[in-house]
């Protein structure tokens, strides 16, 4: 059994979430939640990508959609290779 407790991500590196909503957003948004890539999908749901600097940032997101009423359908952390880097503006 290792012991090796050394860290999986960079704590300097802002950590890159997918927040899902219910229902279209446009992609005029983008100033009001911080450059996220915003992108409707097929099924109705909104996903907003792109990197967030700390817990206090998501929180911060997290009150934009709830003042805006859409529902939150999921949040969730991106490991490093599972979106296409391209996509993400830092």
């Amino acid at each position: 059994m290792s012991n090796n407790s050394e860290p999986t991500t960079n704590p300097r590196q802002p950590t890159v979430y997918q927040i899902r909503l219910k229902g279209h957003l446009g992609s005029q948004w983008t100033d009001w939640f911080e450059g996220l890539t915003i992108t409707p999908e097929g099924n109705g749901d909104t996903l907003l990508t792109g990197p967030v600097i700390d817990q206090a940032a998501l929180h911060g997101l997290l009150k934009k959609v709830r003042d805006l009423g859409m529902p939150l359908v999921s949040v969730s952390p991106v490991e490093p290779g599972q979106v296409d880097q391209s996509d993400i503006k830092l």
